[in-house]
């Protein structure tokens, strides 16, 4: 685990930060309000993290009267397990951490980061895919290297049902990303679970392809924007300022693409993570992401359960067919959208939150 400050984003790039004109005075926090401090968890150079990155270069966060320090991790085990310990209040995380921490101990989802169906995925040298896929039987006995209670590890048996294999006719080889990518690098694996920006890499340095991702195999795999139980019953206001930053950070992120791409290298270079511009192009086209209005269209239940509740179902249900958890917990005990519909309902923030959406 690592604790950053908003200066461990901004500190280099001081320059860049600005304060819109319409919003000089924090309207939304109003001006002379003491800041908030907020505990942010998310994981390093991962995508769907880029708008934490965004709003501390550009200053956001004092705007909404929030004072955040950074906690990171390198998958979302590790991450649910620190939530449960009070480490952190508001986060990102995938889809299956988050279901992970809402069995055992109620984590909220507030929101969805985006749809990493297609870069989550199970890879293989690139001269061994077509025999793969002709004869996936030939997978039986042989070694997988993925990151288990993740979303890889999710779309990987995804892939593996679609090939009429059970998951158990592979050896789970439970390894952190950078270990895999290391395997890999010195063939000592061949068929592996990553997830993106790692996808690239291995693409990249180990000539690597795609057998199959979250998406080639009809499993949707979003990724989840979360907050402790207690502290979402205590502080809804902190939760809402925190989730109109998110989607400010993608509409802005749309409406400057060029600038956008730049900033998502420097924030993977933070993390340790080199990508390439080419692999920096297929972040920001793979992976939809959501604007005020769709998080509330995915969450509503107005008509029965959300399509998110449909979603997250799906992946409880496969958590608990493995034996990750006992039993898959109803979307509707832990999925809820009160704080976003909060963004939306209050006209400063949700202002702020659509300045920069051409959407709304």
């Amino acid at each position: 685990m690592k604790l950053f400050s908003v200066r461990h984003f901004a500190a280099k790039h001081v320059a860049a930060t600005f304060v819109s004109a319409a919003l000089v005075l924090s309207p939304v926090a109003g001006g002379a309000e003491t800041l908030k401090k907020i505990n942010i968890s998310y994981q390093p150079s991962l995508y769907w993290a880029l708008p934490f990155y965004i709003a501390a270069e550009k200053g956001w966060w004092k705007q909404v009267g929030l004072d955040p320090t950074f906690v990171t991790f390198p998958a979302g085990a590790p991450q649910v397990a620190a939530a449960q310990a009070g480490s952190w209040d508001v986060g990102g995380t995938g889809s299956v951490p988050a279901v992970l921490g809402a069995a055992r101990f109620g984590l909220v989802t507030v929101g969805i980061t985006n749809d990493e169906s297609k870069t989550n995925a199970m890879m293989t040298r690139a001269d061994k895919v077509e025999a793969i896929k002709k004869d996936p039987a030939s997978l039986k006995g042989q070694k997988l290297l993925l990151t288990t209670n993740s979303t890889v590890d999710y779309a990987a048996r995804n892939c593996l049902a679609k090939w009429g294999l059970k998951a158990g006719e592979m050896q789970f080889v439970n390894l952190g990303q950078a270990q895999i990518i290391s395997a890999m690098m010195a063939n000592n694996g061949d068929v592996v679970g990553v997830w993106a920006p790692h996808t690239y890499t291995l693409e990249e340095k180990a000539g690597a392809k795609v057998l199959c991702s979250g998406a080639d195999a009809g499993a949707m795999v979003p990724g989840a924007l979360v907050a402790r139980p207690a502290f979402a019953k205590d502080n809804p206001e902190e939760v809402a300022k925190v989730l109109a930053v998110y989607v400010r950070g993608w509409s802005w992120a749309k409406a400057h693409p060029k600038e956008a791409r730049e900033m998502a290298k420097r924030f993977y270079a933070a993390g340790g993570v080199e990508a390439s511009d080419n692999a920096i192009d297929q972040e920001f086209a793979l992976r939809p992401t959501y604007s005020l209005a769709e998080e509330n269209r995915l969450m509503d239940r107005a008509k029965g359960a959300s399509e998110l509740d449909g979603w997250l179902s799906r992946i409880g249900g496969f958590m608990a067919e493995v034996g990750t958890i006992p039993a898959s917990p109803d979307p509707k005990t832990y999925v809820d959208d009160s704080f976003m519909k909060k963004v939306a309902a209050a006209p400063k923030l949700k202002a702020f939150a659509t300045e920069f959406d051409k959407t709304n």
